[in-house]
């Protein structure tokens, strides 16, 4: 059985556990944290990285750091996690869901401005698959409407557009550090990049349970207490011990996942050229990290037909999010602006191939082989 996913190793993750261990400090804020944090702060040139338990913390610190309150409106695509909404609904927003572009199944830009009222308070790009957004035009609408950009990177770490990091261009950046991305923290995990430099203080605040336990730890302060709200927003260390051992070789991983998207990419070319599959587009100046690779069919019957076929022979291949506008929760919390055009299509159309960071050639081989069986009437 080749499974749909493996949570990266690299070899070194019970080294630095063990050292975690040994030190008798395991909550969260201490040396590992700290190493990881300085890292991503120096590799992505991010005024403030904190280590958080998941990227759906991350979403929902954001959405308390920008005072989301009952009767704001959040804007983002339909074709996201539950998490890219669900921190914002907690806070009382409600959702405006928007269409999304075919060609990279990101949020149309061009579907942002018209839907921005004046109960508008943030726009919320999800950059599927480790492919950016149009991210000049949408701070740009942020900029003149007055708006916050919450950047849900949760797939995106390492990927950049136009030379900058995804996670760094908005306001707040969220990444995931769960089993299922290029990098992992053992299981769960995230963090939250803070590039508004006056959201800093009040960041480091509501991580720590809404107190200025930091200032204490820093010496600033003789003793702590409750100052604001917050939540126990702090990864243990020895999470962010297993998450140091991939950051430390995090180019490795990030080469290795490219060549395997790009063997993906030429070696099914000569099905799209037959017209049986669609591949996902990455536009000029942008660089993924190849967290997905996906290909489209033109109908879902197709697709439920391929999924069954691979698994039978071994392969686990998986699907991607239901529209959430479609969703029970969805009608509820939310609703969309303008036609749905490419949302519910596009997304009951794509299936993911396997792709991770201890897959082995031959093992792709094998994938690779089988989406071309499946196909090889079409072609013949």
């Amino acid at each position: 059985m080749i499974p749909f996913n493996k949570p990266t190793v690299v070899g070194t993750e019970l080294k630095f556990i063990k050292q975690s261990i040994e030190s008798c400090n395991l909550c969260g804020n201490n040396s590992f944290s700290k190493l990881c944090e300085k890292w991503m702060e120096k590799k992505f040139n991010c005024q403030k990285v904190q280590l958080t338990p998941s990227c759906t913390a991350s979403l929902e610190m954001a959405a308390i750091l920008i005072k989301i309150t009952h009767g704001d409106e959040v804007i983002m695509p339909s074709f996201t996690f539950v998490s890219t909404s669900n921190a914002f609904v907690l806070r009382g927003a409600r959702i405006v869901f928007v269409d999304i572009r075919k060609d990279t199944m990101n949020i149309d830009e061009t579907k942002i401005e018209p839907a921005i009222t004046k109960f508008t308070r943030a726009i919320v790009p999800m950059h599927y698959a480790g492919v950016s957004c149009e991210m000049d035009i949408i701070m740009e609408i942020a900029k003149r409407y007055n708006l916050f950009v919450i950047e849900d990177a949760a797939q995106s770490i390492m990927s950049t557009y136009k030379g900058k990091f995804l996670g760094t261009i908005g306001h707040i950046g969220c990444y995931s550090f769960h089993e299922t991305k290029n990098y992992s923290s053992g299981g769960e995990g995230g963090a939250i990049l803070i590039n508004d430099v006056s959201l800093i203080n009040r960041s480091e605040i509501i991580c720590e349970k809404g107190t200025n336990r930091t200032k204490f730890l820093h010496g600033q302060i003789d003793k702590y207490t409750w100052c604001d709200i917050g939540s126990s927003y702090l990864l243990s260390d020895i999470q962010a011990a297993y998450l140091w051992a991939q950051l430390k070789q995090a180019n490795k991983i990030n080469n290795r996942r490219l060549f395997l998207w790009k063997q993906y990419y030429n070696k099914l070319q000569p099905l799209v050229d037959a017209g049986c599959i669609v591949l996902g587009k990455i536009p000029k100046d942008l660089k993924s990290n190849a967290h997905i690779f996906y290909i489209k069919f033109k109908e879902i019957k197709k697709r439920t037909e391929f999924a069954y076929y691979m698994k039978s022979n071994g392969i686990l291949t998986a699907f991607h999010y239901v529209a959430l506008h479609t969703s029970y929760a969805g009608m509820q919390f939310g609703r969309f602006h303008g036609k749905d055009e490419n949302t519910t299509f596009e997304s009951e159309c794509l299936v993911r191939l396997p792709i991770f960071y201890n897959m082995t050639d031959n093992e792709q081989e094998t994938v690779i082989d089988n989406v071309k069986v499946f196909f090889a009437n079409v072609i013949n």
